[in-house]
């Protein structure tokens, strides 16, 4: 009896095997390693779930390049496995990387766009921020508006974005941010919309005051009301780089009367275009200015500004801050 419950050498042989290579594929695909240090990679598009493999056993991410396809394949993820940029740390089994690369959980960085940039210095940010070239950031900009000025048509913000990046997706992103607030602030109407971008540009160069913006575009539309000419320093900084490439931070006597189409010194009426890409404060005192009958401003040395209704009242704040400026000096 007992000869005849005695196992088959071949069966007891197939039998070890299957159970190692059951103990094999529960280690692969469960048992959780250390991945230090934290590895990043950039997995391409096309890759599958061979060439993804070899990729991260040679990274050290996976024990096995054959493991993480067995393991991609039993649990249905092979399919689904997307290309980008991840980062694999701490304590992961090759099903975690498995379905973290199949839930495309990449890198998401961060970029910010301060307010008040002209779009070429964006641009310049952009790509030293990036890594992408200047010529291809300018090459997804006269894509994104092959036919129109997009000068202040960006929203300053914080973006996300994952790698690789598009340059013209991110653009997009942008211009929509600032679609979608303009829509809000007010509606379709292209000509307002197209003011609203000028003179929030104006207030963004002129104040960095919160609670100043709303009166200096008042004081922008009561000067157009009166068919005066708005006479703001920016403006005439801006036709300086437009036409001369560069602005050397000395604004003379001479530049005021030197006539460009974004002089408002020499012209009247708002510039041709904006002269910054202005961020949501002054986009919203420029849609919704104060109420008031101020037709001057100038600085009040202290980080603001003193408002005027006439010029003469205007004459006398300017000496106050000739005076403070002269006693700074000393």
């Amino acid at each position: 009896m007992a000869e005849g419950r005695r196992m088959n050498p071949r069966r007891l042989a197939a039998w070890v095997f299957v159970l190692a290579a059951l103990g094999w594929v529960v280690w692969i695909a469960f048992w959780p390693r250390e991945i230090a240090p934290p590895r990043t990679l950039m997995l391409p598009k096309g890759a599958d779930a061979h060439a993804i493999g070899r990729m991260l056993a040679h990274a050290g991410v996976v024990p096995s390049a054959a493991g993480f396809v067995w393991t991609a394949r039993m649990f249905g993820l092979a399919e689904h496995l997307q290309a980008g940029e991840y980062r694999f740390a701490g304590r992961m089994s090759t099903l975690d990387v498995a379905r973290k690369i199949a839930q495309g959980k990449v890198v998401l960085h961060r970029i910010t766009i301060p307010e008040g940039l002209t779009t070429a210095e964006m641009l310049r940010l952009l790509a030293a921020k990036t890594g992408i070239s200047l010529a291809r950031w300018q090459a997804a900009l006269k894509a994104l508006f092959p036919h129109e000025d997009p000068e202040g048509r960006f929203l300053p913000e914080t973006y996300t974005y994952a790698r690789p990046l598009d340059p013209k997706h991110l653009l997009a992103t942008m211009a929509h941010a600032q679609d979608a607030l303009l829509d809000r602030l007010v509606g379709a109407d292209a000509k307002r919309r197209r003011v609203v971008r000028i003179v929030a540009s104006i207030v963004e160069k002129e104040t960095a005051l919160a609670r100043e913006r709303p009166i200096v575009a008042s004081v922008i539309y009561n000067r157009l009301a009166r068919g005066m000419r708005l006479e703001m320093d920016p403006t005439v900084i801006y036709g300086i780089i437009r036409t001369r490439g560069r602005f050397d931070g000395n604004l003379r006597r001479r530049d005021l009367t030197t006539d460009t189409p974004w002089n408002t010194y020499t012209r009247k009426g708002l510039p041709p275009t904006p002269i910054c890409n202005p961020g949501r404060a002054s986009l919203r005192a420029a849609a919704h200015p104060a109420h008031t009958d101020y037709l001057y401003f100038v600085a009040n040395g202290t980080g603001g500004h003193a408002f005027a209704r006439t010029y003469e009242e205007h004459e006398r704040n300017v000496r106050r801050w000739i005076a403070i400026e002269r006693a700074r000096r000393r």
